[in-house]
């Protein structure tokens, strides 16, 4: 299913928030290089939201009211490796539900798992992730949980940039996401905050 955004009052805050924090830093002069080899007007670390009381419950306060509107029948959370993992956390206590969580490749040693916590076949499960870009790394979690025996109701994410690439992944995967604050919700912030002018407004919608 294609992605939606919670409520625009929300995903504003939560912009304004991550700004104020500087978990979200834009520059047009001196691209970010993301691991994939991709050249950003921006960087996103929402871990570093967790550093910040009022910032932490806020997110995760949200995002425990877009899993009750959006999947009220859930019985487990699941954390994606590894910014995921402590908002999944915070979620799974909120909800007092199991948490589990998906590691990016199986564990080398040991019993070599890649979904750490109890499996439980059948189980109704919410992934929770901070930042979603194409979505590859969200969508593979999702499948480690199918393969397991787990049930994937959908994904709740921090933010988005709203990729059109990611909205073809997850309809193709039949999972719905639901993204507390997206790139255009950023945009208008950065402009208010005065961290971007009009004039560099088109390089960053044009860029995204």
């Amino acid at each position: 299913m294609v992605e939606a955004n919670e409520t625009k009052s929300t995903g504003r805050e939560i912009a304004a928030m991550l700004l104020e924090i500087g978990a979200i830093k834009l520059n047009l002069d001196q691209p970010f290089k993301w691991s994939s080899g991709w050249n950003s007007p921006i960087y996103c670390d929402n871990r570093l939201s967790l550093s910040y009381p009022d910032t932490r419950k806020f997110i995760k306060n949200a995002l425990v009211d877009t899993i009750k509107r959006n999947f009220p029948d859930v019985q487990a959370i699941g954390g994606v490796a590894t910014a995921g993992i402590p908002q999944g956390a915070l979620v799974a206590d909120a909800l007092d539900i199991p948490f589990v969580y998906v590691r990016s490749k199986p564990k080398g040693h040991g019993m070599e798992n890649m979904i750490e916590g109890k499996v439980t076949k059948g189980q109704k499960v919410v992934l929770i992730e901070d930042l979603v870009s194409t979505g590859g790394s969200s969508l593979k979690a999702a499948d480690a949980l199918k393969a397991a025996g787990f049930i994937v109701m959908g994904m709740a994410a921090i933010f988005t940039y709203g990729f059109d690439l990611a909205s073809e992944n997850f309809a193709q995967a039949n999972i719905p996401l639901k993204c507390l604050s997206d790139y255009n919700q950023l945009l208008e912030e950065a402009l208010k905050q005065g961290q971007i002018k009009e004039e560099q407004l088109e390089t960053l919608e044009n860029w995204r």
